[in-house]
């Protein structure tokens, strides 16, 4: 049976740690879909399971949150991210601080 690219991606999402993030881009490459950050976004902001699949994780390659989490805004992603130990300055987290290099891709 083949997994859906959307189940691909939200199994990777599932494995960013508490007190880290991961990239858009991140996350396609460990869905197997490197270029596809897009898909990605599309992907969580239908995500049909926020307890289990942290999207609030992910952020654009430079850091940014997501203008329009799907799940309650940016402000509800801050929210999220400060409570789990991440610093948000601005909209944005250091990646050089924060980014989960459990993946070697």
């Amino acid at each position: 049976m083949k997994t859906s690219i959307y189940e691909k991606i939200y199994n990777a999402v599932a494995e960013i740690p508490k007190g880290k993030v991961a990239t858009y881009g991140q996350i396609a490459t460990m869905a197997g879909n490197k270029g596809y950050a897009r898909i990605v976004g599309n992907a969580l902001h239908n995500n049909p399971n926020p307890k289990l699949i942290p999207c609030h994780r992910v952020v654009n390659a430079k850091g940014r949150l997501a203008p329009n989490f799907a799940f309650g805004g940016s402000e509800a992603q801050t929210e999220l991210l400060v409570n789990e130990g991440v610093e948000v300055i601005n909209g944005f987290v250091d990646l050089k601080k924060y980014q989960w290099q459990g993946y070697n891709y």
